[in-house]
């Protein structure tokens, strides 16, 4: 997916639900930050998206844009409605967000998790595919080592499970080459 493609699923979910601002979570959120990322970045062709004044409506885009819909199936791409609760982030996350707003959203709002934020998302998930997104945002210095390490206490985690993330952030960092 890239930053036309997202623009328009925040055009789309806003005709869908008629709200006006949205929050995009999970690896698609780079596109707020980062308008042309690496390839590597845009990989995926769905969108974790959801209302941010009434997540309640994120069926109502999953139904009639998500995944095997005839806008999936015309466009190549689709939004996978969510809730706020899918993405685990740290406190202030709010405060970072990144703001995508111009014609192509026919001036409604896609905020976007700002990219060490959803570093840290995907790296409390620690699946596979999350891992090698993880790697690439370092690799790529789209997040510092250091920012996110400072960043974790702020996690929603137990201390036990802070402690994890962090050795395993840094051990991402070793591994870079």
């Amino acid at each position: 997916m890239n930053r036309d493609e997202l623009e328009h699923l925040i055009r789309a979910s806003a005709t869908i639900t008629n709200e006006y601002e949205f929050v995009i979570v999970g690896s698609q959120s780079i596109l707020g930050q980062i308008p042309y990322p690496e390839p590597e970045f845009k990989m995926s062709a769905e969108a974790d998206i959801y209302p941010r004044n009434a997540p309640e409506l994120a069926d109502k885009i999953d139904g009639n844009i998500g995944e095997g819909s005839e806008f999936h199936r015309v466009h190549g791409f689709y939004a996978q409605g969510v809730g706020p609760e899918t993405a685990l982030l740290p406190e202030g996350w709010q405060t970072r967000l990144w703001k995508i707003q111009n014609g192509n959203t026919d001036s409604r709002i896609g905020w976007c998790l700002d990219v060490v934020d959803l570093f840290l998302s995907k790296a409390a998930a620690a699946r596979e595919k999350d891992q090698v997104f993880c790697r690439a945002l370092l690799k790529h210095g789209h997040v510092q080592l250091q920012q996110a390490l400072d960043l974790v206490p702020a996690m929603p985690l137990m201390e036990d499970e802070c402690k994890r993330l962090a050795a395993r952030i840094r051990r991402w960092g070793k591994n870079l080459g």
